[in-house]
Formats: structure tokens, sequence, C-alpha cells
């Protein structure tokens, strides 16, 4: 016998080598029936494995709370799609097909791209293959015999090569496919139930332009048919927030071929885009920030120094200068230690926390370019803390209360995550150790629960990550704060003790929007265009019937414009209609609406993008409860 801990902390006793799909039967049939994978003592495993020691065990079904089970269900799909495509082009060639966080994909070699045509048939042999209920088997072979069994597969056996002499090779088999896999995978093809094709693409082998192209199909699979029907709802209402189509729309970015990746904002855009800069220094003075500017381009030992050339140089752009390499700045942090250099600084002055808007630019490969989510250059808003070891917690917990004031303001939920050291890191055990100690501390200290990350901090520190959830339910990784032990050591930098004598500061790194480029992206999706009028890049548009009315029109944008508010005269020669429409289109706030009879008595009638027609009032009425409403960010 062997002793299981499950989940909710409960003990049971179960004969030794019974799988986890029969453990679960022990549990539950509701559970046997909807498992999808297990996880042992935190590592993921197949329903098919067996349980020999004791152990803590975790088993997965399709909505448990990570993605570990949806990610079992889709890659089992994967396996059914090529299983697909090879019964319809049977000289396939298979490349990969893994799960993602929103279904999977895999890449196929074939003659020519998919049609619509074929990946109609291809979901039509899908369905044939799930009714089919194929036995899913996993095998294992030693690595000749595996390379022998993927003959006229030169992608899979490639994938082969790679992995290490005398290592068994796993493979999964449903009827007359078998594919190179790891797992984990579902009992049989009858598990899945909804299957749905979304798109197709081009995909490079191993994502290097100078390999071949390849068909990538990107799928979806639900247990229920009325799941797979939400999810068809959420993509249909994403794109229409989708904000390159908004952007153009609403007349706030472009992207031009002469600069791929490099953004350009227009008048409307930068009209947002300064409110927000103009938020985040107010409420940065608030919190005790300085602000501070530092330059695009330094020299090549600089980033020597901060090691961001041996981590990070194929991400940089570099230039030279009078015979001598420079780097063009993909990160903020290597100028803030030298501001900080700049002078000696004593206890006293500690924390010194100096924020930025920092230009960076990374170089990102073309096919993973996508409007503002993902560009070449990009405004972070940075800031690094410099503080005494004894203030880390007060300054982290600072940093966490400072980034719940900004989401809530945008109506953002968010979730924590907690990512400790990576295998390319910087630095001792110790400091290491210290460092995720100290992060764990305050987030215990103010009751957050997190996620755990192992391996995925920063090289030079581990960090706490912020994601945000937008109205569809996505979510965004944005806001960060990472703890460093590293950097100052690298920079010499130092403070003055109470001794007299000079110690090194801690440095904490710090993003609340991320990138204002990306912030702004999900900003336009989350409200589909649609901006709280404190945001809205036209708050009031001001609508004459007739040129007789302009003159007073004028007036009216001249005063709105004095108080700051941001207004636009529509002055063309269109019915009040038409103009009433586009004013819509564009998402304003309010619209005035001006004849005869508001010129004559002095007044506006206004009509509201929410909530229609407000009847007349006079413009000092008007004036403060729009100000109230900007004021109070409604």
């Amino acid at each position: 016998m062997v002793k299981v801990t499950l989940k909710d902390g409960s003990k049971i006793e179960v004969e030794k080598g019974l799988s986890i799909l029969e453990i679960a039967k022990k549990i539950s049939e509701g559970l046997a029936r909807n498992a999808t994978c297990g996880e042992v003592n935190g590592k993921i495993k197949d329903l098919r494995h067996q349980i020999n020691d004791d152990c803590e065990l975790v088993i997965h079904t399709f909505n448990s709370e990570d993605l570990e089970g949806k990610k079992a269900y889709w890659h089992t799909t994967s396996h059914i799609m090529a299983q697909a495509v090879k019964r319809i082009f049977p000289n396939v060639k298979f490349a990969i097909g893994p799960a993602i966080n929103d279904g999977f994909y895999y890449d196929f070699d074939v003659e020519k791209p998919f049609t619509d045509e074929d990946k109609a048939k291809i979901e039509e042999e899908m369905k044939k293959i799930i009714k089919e209920d194929i036995e899913i088997e996993r095998f294992s072979l030693p690595k000749q015999e595996a390379l022998e069994l993927m003959e006229g597969q030169p992608y899979k056996q490639e994938l082969i090569e790679e992995l290490p002499e005398g290592e068994e090779i796993s493979f999964y088999k449903q009827g007359d496919f078998t594919d190179l896999c790891a797992g984990p995978h579902l009992t049989s093809t009858g598990k899945v139930k909804s299957v749905k094709i979304l798109t197709s693409s081009g995909a490079y082998w191993r994502g290097d332009e100078h390999n071949k192209m390849l068909q990538r199909i990107y799928a979806i699979s639900f247990p229920k048919a009325s799941e797979l029907q939400e999810y068809l709802d959420l993509l249909e209402e994403a794109k229409k927030r989708d904000h390159k189509k908004l952007g153009k729309e609403l007349e706030l970015f472009m992207i031009a071929p002469e600069g791929p990746g490099f953004p350009f904002f227009l008048p409307k855009g930068m009209a947002l885009r300064n409110v927000l800069e103009d938020f985040w220094r107010k409420i940065h003075i608030e919190n005790g920030y300085q602000e501070i500017k530092t330059p695009v381009i330094l020299n090549e030992e600089l980033w020597h120094r901060s090691g961001h050339w041996d981590h990070y140089k194929e991400n940089m752009y570099t230039t030279k200068i009078d015979n001598t390499d420079y780097g063009i700045k993909p990160m903020n942090c290597p100028g803030g230690m030298l501001v900080y250099k700049n002078g000696m600084h004593s206890y006293r002055e500690l924390p010194i926390r100096a924020g930025e808007l920092g230009l960076v630019h990374r170089h990102e490969k073309s096919g993973e370019l996508n409007g503002l989510f993902r560009v070449r250059c990009f405004t972070q808003d940075d800031a690094h803390i410099f503080c005494l070891p004894s203030q880390i917690e007060q300054e982290v917990a600072g940093v966490i209360k400072l980034v719940d004031e900004v989401y809530s303001i945008f109506g953002f939920e968010y979730k924590v995550e907690l990512s400790t050291r990576p295998d390319d890191s910087m630095g001792s055990d110790e400091l290491w150790n210290m460092a995720e100690d100290a992060l764990k501390k305050v987030l215990a200290n103010l009751n957050i629960e997190y996620e755990l990350n192992e391996g995925d901090g920063a090289f030079y520190g581990p960090k706490i990550d912020f994601h945000i959830k937008d109205c569809l339910g996505r979510s965004w990784q944005c806001g960060t704060v990472q703890l460093d032990f590293q950097m100052p050591e690298r920079f010499d930098l130092n403070y003055i003790g109470e001794d007299g004598e000079k110690h090194r500061p801690v440095m904490l790194h710090r993003v609340i929007f991320g990138s204002i480029e990306r912030f702004i992206g999900i900003l336009i999706e989350h409200y589909a265009g649609a901006f709280p009028i404190w945001l809205s890049p036209v708050q009031v548009k001001v609508l004459p019937i007739s040129e007789k009315q302009l003159e007073y029109c004028e007036g009216i944008v001249k005063e709105l414009k004095q108080v700051g508010i941001r207004v636009e005269l529509d002055e063309r020669n269109e019915k009040i209609g038409y103009k009433i429409r586009e004013a819509q289109l564009q998402k304003v706030p309010y619209m005035m609406v001006i004849g005869d009879k508001e010129k004559e008595n002095d007044k506006i009638t206004v009509r509201s993008r929410i909530n229609g027609d407000l009847g007349d009032m006079n413009l000092d009425e008007f004036i403060e409860k729009i100000q109230n409403q900007i004021e109070n960010k409604e």
C-alpha cells in the first residue's frame, strides 16, 4: 500500500502500482470521468502513470484552476487534428503540436497552404476520429528504434537526435497514427467533445526565419458544445475590440511600412497618452518619487557591466559612435544606476525613489509584431528604488499598494505571481534566498494570494508580477516589482551608514503600466474604444445645426478649452443626424446640439454617449458636471 496526499490535504491509502486514473475512480466516478492528467509531487503526469511510492497527488480536470487540465485536453486534440490531416494529406510531414494558453496548434509541412475548404474537411475528419473513440496508448523506445519508427518524418527525427543517449523516448498511438510526444494525453479520442478550427498561418520551423516555412493550424476544443459557443462568441467580441482596428477608426495611432514595429501616435492618441502620463506623474509625486530622464544610447562597456550584453544582446540594437560600440537601451536600469552614482548618499536619504518614462528599443522578430502589444520601441514607466536592507519590506509593500490603487481606477482585477531564480541568474545562493524570502514575507503580511512561478525570475533577482484581467476575462502581465542585489554590486553603488562606513543599497525595479504603448492597447480593447471621460481624447463634440449657430458654438468651444476640457467643433455642412452618428462612432462621451433655440436662450442641449438626450442646460452647469466626472475618474 502507498499513502497519497490529495490537494485538500486529505490522505488515502491505495494499492501500489495503481494508475492515476484508477486512483481517481476510487475517489469518485465523476472525477475519473473528467480527469485529464495528474500532478505527482509537483510534476505533471499522464493518467496512465502508476503510483509506486507515497506522494502528493493532484488530479486535474478541464475546469481545474490552472491550465494543466486544459492543456492535456488540448494536446490530445492536437494529435486528433494531426491524424485528420494525415488521412486527408497522406504525404504530410509533422513538426510540433503543443497546447497553448488558448487552445492548441500543429505545424505541418505540406505542398501548399491550407485553404478554407481544406480546414473544413480537416475539422469534419477530426469529428469522425472523436466519434470512433480510438484508444490512446503510450509506449517508449530506445533512441535508434525511435529514429527508425519516425522514418520519413525529418522534423521528428531532428527532435529525437537532440535527446540524450540512453533515454527512453515516449510515443502516443491512436489507431493508424503515432506521434513523438512526452504527453500527457487523455485515454481515448472520444473523451474530446466539441472542436473548432480557428485559423491558419505560416510559421517557420522552430521560429527561425532561415528554416522552412510550415503551415500552422490553430484550433480549440471543449467538453461541452455550449462552452465552445461561449468561446466563439468571446472571439467575436474580441474582434470588435481589436485595438488595431479601433486605433485606426478612432485615429489614435498608426504603424507605417517605413517603420514596422515602431508606432506613430496621432493627435487623439497623444491626448490619451498625455492624460495617462500626467496621471502617472501626479500619483508618483504623491508617493514620494522623483522623475529622471536617462539617454537612449550608452556605450557597450556599460551594458557589459550591467550584464545585459551577456544575457540580452540578441534583443539589442547597436551602433558605432567615434569608432566606439554603443548599445541602444533595451531597459532603463543601467541609466538609473549612473544617476544614483552621480553623488554620494547617506542612509538618511534612503529610500530614493527615481521614476522614469524611458524610451527603450528591443529587436522583435517581424512575425511577432502585433499592433501596440508587441513593438520594437516603447516607453516603460520604470522606477528604481534604492533602499536600506531594513526598508525592503516597506518599499515592496508600498509598490504593491500603488499598483492596487492604479489598477482599481481602471476597473482591473488582477492576480499576483511570484517568480523565482532562473537558470541563467547572477549572484550567490545566499542573496537569492534572502531576496525570495523577503518577497514571500511581504505577500504574506499583506494577505495576498499568489501563484509560484519557479525559475521565471529576472537574471538579477526574483520578482512579483501583476496580471490584470480585462472585461473579456483575458489576462495581461503589466506591473512588476523586482528585488535586485546584483546591480548595486556590479555598479559599486554605496551609501554612508550610521557607522560612517560605505554600504551597499538594495535596489527595486518596478513598473505599473509596463509599457505605455501596450497598456494603451489593453485599454482600447478593455473599453472597446469608449473610454471613460477622463481618458477620452475628445470629451465633448459641439454640433451646430447650421452655419447660423457657428459663432455661438465657437464661443462655447473657447470657454470649454479655457477650463481644460478636450473639445472639437464639427462645422461641416452636414445634417445634424449625420453629425450625431459620426460623434457616436467616434465614441465621444458628450455631444452638444446647438440650434437657434439654444443660441437665443444662451443654452446648450446635451446628448450623452451612454444615456442619450439629457435635455438643455446652462454651459456653466454642464462644465461643473463634466469637471466632477473627470476629477472623480468616473
